[in-house]
């Protein structure tokens, strides 16, 4: 194996679901299982050093490379970092054991666990004989064995003449190869639910790409592009994801002019599954994956997400459809995906005073009526199509929304919580609160000149955006609020 001079050796222990296959699906999974740590290794610029038994993966890692990556790798249940010996019976393993353990239970309390994997052959060693005989050996140099509560436990795994010394045993994500159940297209917003959706059905072998109908111009664009590469560059190994963005102003404009407010909601949730399907037709995928939880808001109730879910004949997955949203945040921040996603509004000018929370289907079927559906079909065909994996986001921001520098005679808004305002801002700086700054900006005096803030700097940049198309003098404050700060003290 030895392909890195100073190399170090992982333990990966597949997915519980892998060894309860049939012989020939565990063969298939476990081939594309070793292509996807492929790619991980790959793209941390480590050259793969893999080998494989029935029981067990092991790669060698060059020396001070972390194997959290394998972590990430669906279908691995969980990875050790480990000493392997070559051994010619007991006292070997305890020779061996003590030199390695010595000093890690030194002074503290241990346990011993040993087990064999793989078949089992006359002579092996008895695994209870091993746990005995090697904490005899570390006792003296302890303050003690203590099974249940141990402060070092000492853990080895036996096959044949071979053992794996470690310490820890560092939980993955388990589930199923990435890529082994097909594809499917996942609608994302960029907020907490869609990115959390598709993560979980990433984790069940699905291969996904990426649907985002596009209702807040370039600032959404780039802040949903942000999410779904996370999702791309960190969960989605073996795989290129591609994202493809809608633009559905026209179709919101089509909606507000021709149908009655009440159901905006959910003729929008229609459309947008439309336009999933006619994508997913494309790109040969058998589902679409939405972030809906019954309840959550308005067009969610059970009773819309029953019409919702009838502008398709495609299968709708919906994995968060029972979480909590406090579950579905935990989550979101586990996947490294949460302090992007909640600075990416929730963009939708859609929202009527008494939303429609029970639909019947024939009264949205007659509001579609009104509706020039080869708008969507105009819409879908024009959509731009991103490789999320090689794709520099940062290119695709807007410089010229950005400054770096407070004008003297710029009039300063602060757009965060009242309460971010008043724990710190930019002297001189008023506060309005961003929703109501979208609904107010036409108001605003057009000869100043106007600077924004917020938290990160994507809902300044997506109001500045909007006013510099109604010809204001407009600017988001690049980098936020922590960016501002700085240049306030410097």
């Amino acid at each position: 194996m030895s392909r890195h001079p100073k190399s170090q050796l992982a333990i990966l222990r597949f997915s519980g679901e892998l060894s309860t296959k049939a012989r020939a699906t565990r063969y298939r999974f476990t081939q594309r299982l070793l292509q996807n740590l492929r790619d991980a290794l790959e793209s941390q610029g480590i050259e793969p050093g893999i080998e494989i038994s029935h029981d067990r993966i092991f790669v060698e890692l060059p020396e001070g490379a972390s194997e959290e990556v394998l972590t990430r790798v669906f279908g691995i249940q969980s990875v050790s970092r480990a000493e392997r010996c070559e051994v010619a019976g007991l006292a070997d393993i305890v020779r061996h054991g003590e030199a390695r353990f010595r000093e890690h239970v030194r002074g503290k309390r241990f346990a011993v666990r040993a087990r064999r994997v793989g078949n089992r052959r006359a002579g092996d060693l008895r695994s209870a004989d091993v746990m005995r005989e090697l904490g005899s050996a570390l006792l003296p140099l302890s303050a003690g064995v203590d099974l249940d509560n141990p402060e070092v436990t000492v853990q080895l795994e036996m096959s044949g003449n071979e053992v794996w010394f470690f310490s820890e045993r560092i939980p993955a994500q388990a589930g199923l190869p990435l890529g082994v159940e097909g594809r499917a297209v996942a609608l994302v917003s960029g907020g907490f639910d869609s990115a959390v959706a598709a993560w979980y059905l990433l984790r069940r072998g699905v291969s996904l790409d990426y649907v985002f109908c596009n209702l807040g111009g370039a600032t959404h664009h780039l802040g949903t592009l942000r999410v779904t590469k996370v999702i791309a560059d960190q969960w989605s190994y073996g795989d290129r994801p591609r994202f493809h963005t809608v633009e559905f102003g026209p179709i919101v404009e089509e909606l507000k002019t021709h149908t009655n407010p009440r159901y905006w909601q959910i003729l929008l949730k229609r459309l947008m599954l439309r336009a999933a399907e006619r994508i997913a037709r494309r790109a040969r995928a058998a589902a679409i994956v939405t972030g809906e939880s019954v309840g959550q808001v308005s067009s969610q109730t059970l009773q819309n997400l029953a019409v919702i879910s009838q502008a398709t004949s495609d299968p709708i997955l919906r994995p968060l459809v029972g979480m909590n949203k406090e579950e579905i945040i935990g989550v979101a921040r586990r996947i490294g995906t949460f302090e992007l996603s909640k600075v990416v509004g929730e963009y939708c000018d859609l929202a009527p005073r008494s939303p429609a929370t029970a639909a019947s289907l024939e009264a949205i079927l007659a509001e579609e009526s009104r509706i020039d559906l080869g708008l969507l079909d105009r819409c879908v065909d024009e959509r731009s199509v991103t490789l999320l994996r090689t794709a520099d986001i940062e290119r695709l921001a807007i410089p010229d929304l950005e400054t770096d520098r407070i004008p003297d005679d710029a009039t300063v808004i602060d757009l965060r919580t009242k309460a971010q305002y008043d724990s710190w801002h930019h002297p001189g700086a008023l506060w309005l609160d961003f929703g109501h700054a979208m609904k107010a900006y036409p108001s605003f005096d057009r000869s100043k000149r106007y600077v924004l803030y917020c938290e990160f700097g994507l809902k300044s940049a997506h109001l500045a955006e909007f006013m510099r198309k109604q010809g204001f003098d407009a600017a988001n404050f690049h980098g936020g609020t922590r960016a501002l700060k700085r240049l306030a003290t410097s």
